[in-house]
C-alpha cells in the first residue's frame, strides 16, 4: 500500500480565482525518495501543505479529491496526529525555529506529544548527532549560519521519529556547497532509515541523482511522473522549462554529435566524470 495516495486532488486557496493543483493523482510508495519539481507557481508548495494536513486544517480553502498519508485520511484527521507520521521542512528554517536553544526547537515537538523526558533526551540527541548539529545543542537560533538553522529544522522534524519527510527547497537560502550536505544528510536518511522522502527542489544538479523518482508539475498538473534518467532525458521536460542537469545536458549534446558515452544517462557531474574516463580509458 501506498504511503501517501491522492486522487484527483484539486485545490483553491481562499482568496483564489483558480485552482493552485488540479486533479493530482499520485501514489508515493515506502521508502521512496521522490522529488517533486516545476516550474515557478506550479503548486508544489501547495501539494506539501497537503501531504501534513496544513491544507486543509490551517489554509482553508476548497478542497476536492481524496488524500491519505500513512493510511490515514487527511480531511479526518488532524495536523497534531498527522504530525505523527509527517513531517514537514519549510523553505526557509527561520519559520520553524523560536527557542532559546537549537536543544530545545529539536525538543519542541516530542513536548508537545507528551513522551517521557528519558526517550526525549534520546532521540532529541540522536537527532542533532545525525544532522551534524550536536555541538550547537546550546547555541541560539538565530546565532548560526543559514545551513546550521537548516540542519536544526530537519533535526527537529527527524527527532519525531515520522514515516515521512517532505522538504520544500530546503537549501533555497544556501550556496551549493552547503546544499549538497544538507542534500547528503536527506538522501543518508533515506537510505540507512527507510524514511520515505519527498523533496521539492529546482535544482536538480544537486538532487537528480538520489531520487528514484521525478514528478513533474506545471499550471497545477502532473505532466510527468517516473525514472529520473527517462524524465530528464524527454523533450516534453525540456520543454516545461525544468533545470535539467547540466550533465544530462551535455550527455545528449554530445551524443547527438556521434559521440556514444554507453547507455546509462549521467545526472550529475560525477556520474559524467566517471564516463568520460571509461570512454578515455576504452579508447586507450
Amino acid at each position: 500500500m501506498a504511503i501517501i495516495e491522492t486522487r484527483n486532488l484539486t485545490y483553491t486557496y481562499p482568496s483564489g480565482t483558480k485552482a493552485s493543483i488540479k486533479d493530482v493523482s499520485i501514489k508515493i510508495e515506502k521508502g521512496e525518495f521522490t522529488l517533486i519539481t516545476g516550474p515557478s507557481g506550479c503548486g508544489k508548495t501547495t501539494l506539501c501543505r497537503c501531504f501534513n494536513g496544513l491544507i486543509p486544517h490551517f489554509y482553508q480553502g476548497d478542497l476536492k479529491g481524496e488524500i491519505t498519508v500513512s493510511g490515514l485520511n487527511i480531511n479526518e484527521h488532524s495536523i497534531y496526529e498527522l504530525a505523527k507520521h509527517v513531517g514537514l521542512v519549510f523553505q526557509n528554517p527561520e519559520n520553524q525555529l523560536f527557542a532559546l536553544s537549537v536543544e530545545k526547537d529539536v525538543a519542541f515537538g516530542l513536548e508537545n506529544l507528551g513522551v517521557p523526558r528519558e526517550e526525549m533526551r534520546k532521540k532529541v540527541d540522536w537527532a542533532m548527532k545525525l544532522s551534524g548539529i550536536y555541538d550547537l545543542r546550546e547555541r541560539a537560533p538565530h546565532e548560526l549560519s543559514g545551513g546550521q538553522q537548516q540542519r536544526a529544522a530537519i533535526a527537529a522534524v527527524l527527532a519525531m521519529q515520522p514515516e515521512v519527510m517532505v522538504l520544500d527547497e530546503p537549501t533555497s537560502f544556501l550556496d551549493p556547497l552547503g546544499a549538497k550536505k544538507i542534500f547528503e544528510v536527506i538522501y543518508e536518511l533515506n537510505r540507512t532509515l527507510g524514511i520515505t522522502v519527498v523533496l521539492v527542489e529546482h535544482r536538480l544538479d544537486l538532487t537528480a541523482k538520489y531520487a528514484n523518482r521525478i514528478i513533474i508539475l506545471d499550471e497545477g498538473k502532473v505532466v510527468l511522473d517516473g525514472e529520473p534518467r527517462e524524465i530528464l532525458s524527454s523533450e516534453e521536460t525540456r520543454l516545461i522549462g525544468v533545470g535539467i542537469p547540466k550533465a544530462t545536458r551535455l550527455y545528449h549534446v554530445l551524443e547527438k554529435d556521434g559521440v556514444k558515452l554507453g547507455s546509462t544517462v549521467p545526472l550529475s557531474s560525477d556520474d559524467m566524470a566517471a564516463l568520460l574516463k571509461e570512454k578515455f580509458k576504452a579508447n586507450d
